[in-house]
């Protein structure tokens, strides 16, 4: 056995053997959140590689005066790679700080779970996203709210408009607008937490791409739509099909993926009215059962392709 900074290289008839983790949330164990880590697993043994399913709460990561540290309850030596299935950045830095590889890196991880930092950050690189302005920051237990400078935001576009919690999953924290009365309470329901106001793209009404990346590539697609909500989540009950990315849509989805460091990724695009793509969000946990249902892609393969590349 070869240590390799604070990870372990298997050798075994002069190969290497990879041992890789998968980590998930342990209060999320639902079958819906551990398809993924399953596929993971399954995949990694047909390529010879050693993957161990490992809920986030099965570890105890510490911080001491000598160090960081990471222990697991079974005694497992800790991995020479991290497929990181969870939005526990905590825990991806973790591992980051003791030199392993993680995908996808807890920098990206963050910046795709708040949409506030996720368009930035594709605004910074020119990617094609509708018009977004960012609410300013309200602290909890506020008394007073200062209506007139949010009215004054929304002037930034007619009505209806989108409102997005930064944080949110399936569609729920998404709202459309209608009008003031709806977008005064909706201010006053959810002031301290962080929001953007953005540009409703109607042409794509109950429509959406999903494209999922992996790398540089694209590696399956999906066409979901609703005939009773704006939102096309597949949660709220959206239809869903099979989908061949045109050039333009694949070129738009890696560069969303690159503008969020993402390694892996489903690239939501919505549909402008002379049909040209548009960034809606980018989700580097995105669940992966209907691109195995309605695609034949085991998404794993290349995953595993990939990160084996990159070590």
């Amino acid at each position: 056995m070869v240590q390799c900074y604070k990870f372990t290289f298997l050798i075994k008839k002069g190969a290497i053997i990879l041992n890789g983790w998968v980590i998930y949330n342990g209060h999320l164990a639902a079958e819906a959140f551990l398809q993924f880590p399953k596929q993971i697993k399954k995949t990694g043994s047909e390529k010879n590689i050693e993957i161990n399913v490992v809920a986030n709460n099965h570890l105890c990561y510490q911080a001491t005066k000598n160090g960081v540290y990471l222990k697991h309850a079974e005694g497992w030596e800790l991995p020479s790679f991290v497929i990181f299935h969870d939005k526990d950045i905590a825990l991806a830095r973790q591992l980051e700080l003791l030199d392993i590889p993680v995908y996808n890196n807890a920098q990206s991880i963050e910046i795709c779970d708040n949409k506030v930092l996720m368009y930035q950050h594709l605004a910074k690189k020119n990617v094609n996203i509708p018009k977004t302005v960012i609410a300013p920051k309200i602290f909890s237990n506020t008394t007073t709210i200062e209506l007139e400078s949010f009215l004054t935001l929304a002037k930034e576009f007619s009505y209806p408009f989108i409102m997005k919690e930064g944080y949110g999953s399936f569609g729920e924290q998404v709202y459309l607008i209608h009008n003031e009365e709806e977008y005064i309470a909706r201010i006053k329901a959810i002031y301290d937490k962080p929001f953007v106001l953005q540009e409703f793209v109607d042409s794509s009404y109950g429509r959406d791409i999903r494209i999922f990346v992996v790398g540089d590539k694209v590696v399956a697609g999906l066409k979901r739509s609703s005939d009773i909500d704006f939102r096309a989540n597949v949660y709220l009950g959206s239809k869903v099909e099979g989908y061949h990315a045109s050039p333009a849509e694949k070129e738009l989805a890696v560069a969303a993926a690159k503008a969020v460091g993402a390694t892996y990724c489903g690239v939501d695009l919505l549909i402008g009215k002379n049909g040209e793509p548009i960034i809606c969000e980018v989700n580097t946990n995105a669940h992966v059962a209907n691109i195995l249902k309605h695609t034949g892609v085991n998404v794993a393969e290349p995953i595993l392709d990939h990160i084996i590349t990159q070590l």
